[in-house]
């Protein structure tokens, strides 16, 4: 009997368990799993139960406790598989959020060993090979704690009027408690610190010392240290970690307090509402705002099909007692979530972060245009921004530049702050990790700064962790080092082991060569490399075919690059023909290391032979973007006599060959869940040293544009020139037997809309019947019409354009939905 009960209160507790996870009350789940993991569960039940344990920890930020029980269900030797291999994932960002690189490291690969299309568990584990590459400016940066916060979560400050608007959960009011049932805290609401000079100068509001009294209030007394070295004034035995890096105020010893100083109010009622308000965007004339706010208005509160309440922005208008006339913007929904809003500095442009469908997974940055009072339809800011992780609180600059939060970028552990530059919603580059102390292994998001980035404010959690999210200002006072840090990693390609010794001899386009050793792990650093040069690396050691790789250093940031070169031991090649006879020995690589070879190598001093050969170079890109891709096997077919090279692609995208002048070549590239476009070369020419040409892969979620798809004015029937285009989007339909599309045709905006949408509709019908009567299954293909809903260059009603904008505008594209 006594065995039963204990069965029986074993099974209540983790019902009560899953309960509570189940409906997001993560802080009860916690309490309710820990006291049935107590009770001896075993099997499967215990492993469920420590895995939805972790989660609830990682979702109230408590990343000491997610560690430990992490540690406990890995450490036990259990191996996950299948939706369960995220734990690996989630593990290795609470080891880096706890400042555990190594570990964290080592988890990232064995996530990448189990999930080999997410590329976050390469490029951190890569990052944290070296992880003081993001410490490269922190010297120049000095971080101040303001006197506004309290023990409860102030984040997210943005400008209005001659103060700060910023979002809080401490509770001022008397009465009943209302709380959020997913961390047992206040609801959030806004406050506002009417004058930004309140918070003083070198002493103002760091709990140290008592500001003047200047407006008659009176002002809270002294507050004690609280006693971290990162947090308190530093001594002789101090080392900068993450996050130690004080400003003027911990200089001058003025302990961090966890009371206000400076007194702030909450924001006008009309827009605080019983559940959440989070951050704002005010237009200049400080008449209007775009706020964040759970799915509540005029009183009544919405659910999503799954009964969440989700988020959704609103507009609101100054009015003599507040703030009315509060109205949602047209792309909420009640199924999924939009908020932190930020306008670029015409006002014409809204940045958001939303978990809508279609995005790259978590929450991506969209852009909306208000054009003639109406906000468009969104436009995900793309690969270049967003990613399988979380992305979130973007915030403009003057110049149009992104400020933004990822976590599913490599940074220093939770959310980083990242910086890119942007033309409207173009991206130009890749985001620059702001690194530290700007950064630090915790969650910093929520910036606002000038467009030189000279000073501002951000949040953090770095203090406690946990839901104690703060407010710090921050100045640069020296100008950022720039430059590309490298590391180059050398290894056996038979048995993968590091090399040492091995001589690196490299440089750029200007000729002049340098030579460094690789050290006992096999890796070579090379830091503050001139940005925009393509760099070429040759790798020799006795015992060993020399390998050349080349990459272009662009838009590097704070990360080091890693650079992988494999050696491989010599073979000996058996002379078929006159064309085996032609080519250079440079091993298994395909790369013949233009530039750097000696004259005994056989080669001119432009690195290429002079007996009829010459090479076929380029990279690897992903569709419609210059960020490449590593890993890729790139083909080189020969026309002249049927032979094929192969290479893999370095970390810079980087292919070449030997090929042979007059022949015709063809260049594809294969790689799990990507397809090509492949590049023909035709009656190679060798008088210039060569051929040039970039290679582009698509995946699932890419929007390829087929080309040369024209319709005649008002018809729908496929021309004879269009044929063309579509005969090639069969041929990759064949190539790649896995691939579903969504085939979508578009139009200009001149005629109605709702001719141009029946216009479009029947010509994405057409497209798609030509493809089922070329034997292409209807399963695979989805097709769609979009009329002028999708205008890409501007050219909408009352535009004048001219016929070449409003033919860019008349297109067919296919989107991959699935690659197998």
């Amino acid at each position: 009997m006594l065995i039963s009960f204990s069965s029986i209160a074993q099974q209540s507790l983790l019902k009560m368990a899953e309960h509570h996870y189940d409906n997001l009350s993560f802080i009860k789940a916690i309490e309710a799993y820990e006291r049935a993991l107590e009770k001896d569960l075993s099997g499967d039940e215990a492993t469920m139960a420590r895995i939805q344990l972790a989660d609830s920890y990682c979702k109230v930020k408590d990343t000491q406790n997610a560690e430990r029980v992490f540690r406990d269900l890995l450490g036990a030797g259990t191996e996950l598989s299948g939706e369960n291999n995220n734990v690996y994932l989630k593990y290795a960002q609470v080891l880096a959020s706890n400042g555990k690189y190594s570990e964290s490291q080592s988890m990232y690969e064995q996530y990448n060993e189990k999930v080999k299309n997410d590329p976050r568990g390469s490029a951190f584990s890569q990052l944290y090979e070296d992880i003081s590459v993001l410490s490269r400016n922190a010297n120049c940066y000095t971080i101040d704690y303001l006197s506004i916060n309290t023990t409860a979560a102030d984040f997210s400050p943005s400008y209005y009027q001659n103060g700060l608007v910023f979002v809080s959960n401490r509770s001022n009011m008397a009465g009943v408690k209302r709380v959020f049932r997913w961390s047992e805290t206040p609801f959030l609401d806004l406050f506002f610190l009417e004058d930004i000079g309140e918070l003083g100068s070198s002493s103002a509001g760091l709990g140290g010392s008592t500001p003047a009294d200047n407006s008659g209030k009176g002002r809270k007394k002294k507050i004690g240290f609280v006693g971290s070295d990162e947090y308190t004034a530093p001594t002789a035995n101090d080392s900068k970690t993450i996050g130690s890096y004080g400003g003027a105020n911990i200089n001058l010893g003025y302990g961090y307090g966890d009371t206000p100083v400076t007194e702030s109010e909450k924001f006008s009622g009309s827009i605080n509402s019983k559940y959440h308000e989070g951050p704002t965007a005010f237009f200049k004339d400080g008449q209007r705002v775009i706020f964040t706010r759970n799915n509540f208005v005029k009183g009544k509160s919405g659910e999503s099909s799954d009964g969440i309440n989700k988020l959704k922005l609103y507009l609101a208008t100054a009015e003599k007692d507040g703030w009315g006339n509060i109205s949602e913007l047209p792309f909420n929904s009640d199924e999924y979530s939009t908020g932190h809003p930020a306008l670029n500095d015409d006002e014409s442009l809204l940045f958001f972060a939303s978990d809508m469908p279609g995005g790259f997974g978590g929450t991506d940055i969209y852009a909306s245009r208000l054009e003639n009072g109406n906000w468009s339809q969104p436009i995900n800011l793309g690969p270049a921004i967003n990613t399988k992780g979380n992305e979130m609180f973007p915030f403009v600059d003057e110049n149009g530049n992104l400020y933004f939060s990822s976590e599913g970028l490599p940074g220093a552990g939770g959310l980083d702050i990242f910086f890119a530059q942007l033309s409207g919603t173009e991206v130009h580059g890749t985001p620059i990790n702001l690194g530290m102390p700007i950064n630090s292994s915790k969650d910093d998001f929520g910036m606002v700064t000038n467009g030189l980035r000279q000073k501002g404010y951000f949040s953090s959690n770095r203090k406690r962790g946990g839901d104690d999210d703060d407010i710090y200002s921050f100045e640069r006072q020296c100008e950022l080092q720039e430059g590309c840090d490298l590391i180059l990693a050398v290894y056996d390609a038979e048995t993968k082991m590091p090399l040492d010794n091995v001589t690196i001899t490299y440089g750029d386009a200007s000729g002049e060569l340098n030579e460094a050793t690789t050290n006992s792990d096999g890796s070579l650093i090379l830091k503050n490399l001139a940005e925009n040069n393509e760099y070429t690396f040759r790798a020799t050691r006795d015992g060993y075919t020399a390998n050349t790789v080349s990459f272009i250093t662009e838009n590097c940031g704070n990360e080091a690059t890693r650079i992988e070169i494999p050696l491989s031991a010599p073979v000996e090649v058996v002379q078929g023909n006159d064309l085996d006879a032609t080519l250079p020995d440079n091993g298994d690589t395909g790369t013949s290391g233009i530039g750097l070879e000696r004259p005994e190598d056989g080669l001119s001093e432009s690195g290429f032979s002079n007996n009829g050969t010459c090479t076929i170079s380029g990279r690897v890109l992903a569709q419609g973007t210059t960020n490449p891709i590593d890993g890729v096997l790139v083909s080189l077919l020969n026309a002249c006599d049927g032979t094929t090279q192969t290479a893999y692609t370095d970390v810079s995208g980087y292919f070449e060959f030997i090929a042979v002048e007059d022949c015709d070549y063809t260049i594809s590239g294969t790689k799990a869940n990507l397809a090509s476009d492949n590049v023909t070369i035709t009656k190679l020419n060798c008088d210039n040293g060569g051929e040039r040409r970039d290679l582009y892969m698509f995946g699932t979620g890419d929007v390829v544009r087929i080309e040369n798809i024209y319709f005649d004015y008002g018809k729908c029937n496929i021309r004879p020139d269009a044929q063309v285009g579509l005969d090639k989007l069969v041929q990759v339909l064949r190539e790649y037997p896995g691939m579903k599309i969504e085939l979508s045709s578009h139009t200009d905006s001149r005629s109605p809309a709702d001719f141009n949408q029946r216009l479009s509709d029947g010509r994405a019908k057409e497209s798609a019947e030509y493809l089922f009567k070329r034997g292409i299954s209807r399963n695979r293909v989805e097709y769609r019409g979009y009329g002028e809903s999708q205008i890409t260059n501007g050219c909408v009603d009352g535009v004048p354009c001219s016929e070449k904008q409003h033919q860019a505008n008349r297109r067919t594209e296919f989107k991959i939905l699935q690659m197998n």
